[in-house]
């Protein structure tokens, strides 16, 4: 089956992540590093929105004019804030980007993809309950998965090593330079992109 990836125009892009000083800099917080690097690169006007359970920012990238959320809830209530701000804004699944963590690539590698399962990610579990469908889309940061299943919880909540740290970071300028596009819903340049990057290349 052919599958079309000019999708509709992200509207929404939420990082995924958990509140407070003590979760910053862990692994599961890699959604957030993404919206705090392109607040280094595009202004972005974050404000306390408590109606949305999170803070909310918006600004145009290219011809979008594009909403960014960091829910204020811990991850594995997060979808009540994405569904919040899809409901008063009218923004369809489709027009929406989550951005996360994943156990299932390595540091360093980045992939974006539509609809899916949720791999065992909470906050992805919340946000199918709460929005009542899974066809948004994801843009899914690697941080290594610990090896054994009963290490995953310690291993997303604590910080990455350097190196590791480096190489998420890397991953995260990489998708950063596909934002444009990214936004545009023309996922068919940005795959080829950062799909076809491996760790450490320029």
């Amino acid at each position: 089956m052919l599958i079309d990836n000019t999708m509709a125009a992200i509207s929404l892009v939420c990082g995924l992540g958990n509140p407070g000083a003590q979760y910053e800099a862990t692994r599961h917080n890699a959604g957030f590093w993404f919206l705090d690097a392109l607040q280094r690169a595009v202004p972005l006007p974050w404000r306390p929105e408590t109606r949305f359970l999170g803070d909310l920012a918006d600004t145009r990238i290219g011809q979008q004019r594009v909403r960014f959320l960091k829910p204020a809830t811990f991850m594995n209530e997060c979808g009540g804030a994405v569904a919040s701000v899809c409901s008063y804004f009218d923004i369809p699944a489709e027009a929406v980007l989550v951005v996360h963590d994943d156990l299932d690539l390595p540091p360093g590698t980045v992939r974006v993809k539509q609809g899916g399962g949720h791999g065992g990610h909470n906050g992805l579990r919340d946000i199918f309950s709460k929005l009542g469908s899974r066809e948004f889309i994801r843009l899914r940061i690697g941080i290594g998965h610990p090896g054994n299943s009963d290490d995953v919880t310690d291993w997303v909540l604590r910080k990455p090593s350097s190196e590791d740290k480096t190489a998420i970071l890397d991953a995260i300028d990489r998708a950063l330079g596909e934002i444009n596009p990214m936004m545009a819903g023309d996922l068919e340049p940005v795959m080829k992109a950062l799909h076809t990057q491996q760790t450490g290349q320029a």
